[in-house]
Order: structure tokens, then C-alpha cells, then sequence
């Protein structure tokens, strides 16, 4: 399965890959936004500094958040338990928070690899791991993890012994999860930050594993 596809094929003059002016008429749905927006703003609920703050705060979510959270599950036995009783909380606390969603945290072992999929649409802890990749919201993707994981693994460069237990774990509209990577070998005594630089987007779905230490 192709995860990291970019097109060189159709480029501009400038060297950009070529994409088409987003000149269509707006949809009855963000049209509906522009007027609530505006509406709420002509009442006083924020102001447009607000709604200008959150966008910002949202697009500068990414996979380094959910690297420090598992760099910190690796390092700190405390709040690895924490972790894995109640995700939601134990994230919420570094300043992660996912809102009403429940998260649950998946835990990676010699026996047994989670892997993460939506197969309705592409829920996903972008609070931790921001935008999904294109790969993630496909219908290929989408169907052919919950049938032949394995398969999807192999694709992505993951091959499993045989008797290691793959569980497909599927999101919904109020529940998201995230994997816990095994922890590399020869990282002991690693700080967080060198072991937060291991962890990949990736191995947080589990199509990937964690960076070998050189």
C-alpha cells in the first residue's frame, strides 16, 4: 500500500506541485459556518482573534505532541500506568486535550502489535498525531486492514513473526486510540527528549515501528 505518494508529474513554472484554484462556489455547509462565525461573533460569545488563535493552535498540532507522550510512558512507570488506565486523562494533563472523546492507549510487545484504522470515514488523536496522512482516510486502507492486516503491514516495511498477535483496533466518532511503540532496545538511560526523536507518526498507528538508536 503506497503511504508517502507525492507527485512530481504535474509541477508549475515555479517548481510547486500544480493544484487548481479553489474557485468553486461555497457549499451549503460552509456557508452555514460563515454565517454561525459571524453571528456569534456579532454577539460577543469571541471575537475573530479568538477563532484566528484556535486555528493557529489546532494547525500546529503534530505527531511531536504524541512522541512526548510516549517518550514520557517509556521513561516514567507512573505514568505509563496512567496511561494505559485512562489515556484521555493521563494526556489531558500534559496539555493534550481531546476533548469529550475517550482515548485509549495500546501497548506494543514482543507478543502482541495493535494497529489503528477508522473504516467509517478517518477518526483520528489529532490532538496528538495531527492531520492524517492521505493513506489513512483511504477506502483501500480503510477495508483491507480489518481483512488481511498482516498484508497492510508488509506493505508499510513491518513484518511480523508468525506468532506475534496482530489486533486492528477501529475508531469512532467518540473514541480514538493510540499505540504505545516498544520501547527500542539500547536506550537505556536515554532522557525524553532523545527517546521522544525515536518515535514515529507511524508507529503510533502501528503501520510503523520506533527509529533504531544509532
Amino acid at each position: 500500500m503506497p503511504h508517502d505518494h507525492h507527485d512530481h508529474d504535474h509541477l508549475s513554472p515555479s517548481g510547486h506541485p500544480y493544484r487548481e484554484d479553489n474557485d468553486a462556489p461555497l457549499s451549503y455547509w460552509q456557508t452555514m459556518e460563515i454565517a454561525i462565525r459571524e453571528l456569534m461573533v456579532e454577539k460577543g460569545e469571541f471575537t475573530n482573534a479568538e477563532v484566528n488563535a484556535q486555528i493557529d493552535a489546532m494547525d500546529a498540532r503534530a505527531p511531536a505532541n504524541g512522541a512526548q507522550v510516549v517518550a514520557r510512558a517509556w521513561a516514567e512507570p507512573d505514568f505509563h500506568a496512567a496511561l494505559m488506565k485512562d489515556a484521555a486523562q493521563a494526556t489531558r494533563e500534559m496539555g493534550f486535550d481531546i476533548g469529550p472523546m475517550n482515548l485509549v492507549a495500546v501497548e506494543n510487545t514482543r507478543d502482541v502489535h495493535n494497529i489503528v484504522v477508522c473504516t467509517l470515514c478517518s477518526c483520528y488523536p489529532r490532538n496528538l498525531l495531527g492531520l492524517p496522512p492521505d493513506w489513512y482516510k483511504t477506502r483501500a486502507y480503510r477495508s483491507r486492514t480489518v481483512k488481511e492486516p498482516r498484508s497492510v503491514l508488509a506493505e508499510f516495511g513491518v513484518t511480523l513473526p508468525e506468532t506475534t498477535t496482530v489486533r486492528v483496533h477501529d475508531s469512532t466518532a467518540d473514541m480514538r486510540y493510540i499505540v504505545l511503540p516498544a520501547r527500542p532496545e539500547g536506550t537505556q538511560g536515554w532522557d525524553q527528549a532523545q527517546l521522544a526523536a525515536l518515535v514515529t507518526r507511524d508507529s503510533m498507528i502501528g503501520t510503523g515501528l520506533p527509529k533504531e538508536p544509532e
